[in-house]
């Protein structure tokens, strides 16, 4: 868990969750996310399930397998 959380404790602004939902868009990994934010990587997946975002990547397919 990374020490340096400049916003811990603080709540959300519209500004931080502009970005959040940005991030999850461009398929930023948690963690880095969480250093942009100034957050915790907890505190992005909870944010994230309080929005109902997933975090998961939308272009992972199971298995590796492709369609043809």
């Amino acid at each position: 868990m990374p020490y340096y959380t400049r916003n811990t404790g603080k709540p959300w602004q519209p500004k931080d969750v502009s970005q959040l939902k940005q991030m999850i868009r461009q398929n930023t990994p948690t963690r880095v996310a969480g250093f942009k934010l100034g957050r915790t990587e907890d505190a992005i997946r909870a944010e994230a399930g309080k929005l109902g975002l997933s975090l998961k990547p939308p272009n992972q397919s199971p298995y590796n397998r492709r369609s043809k």
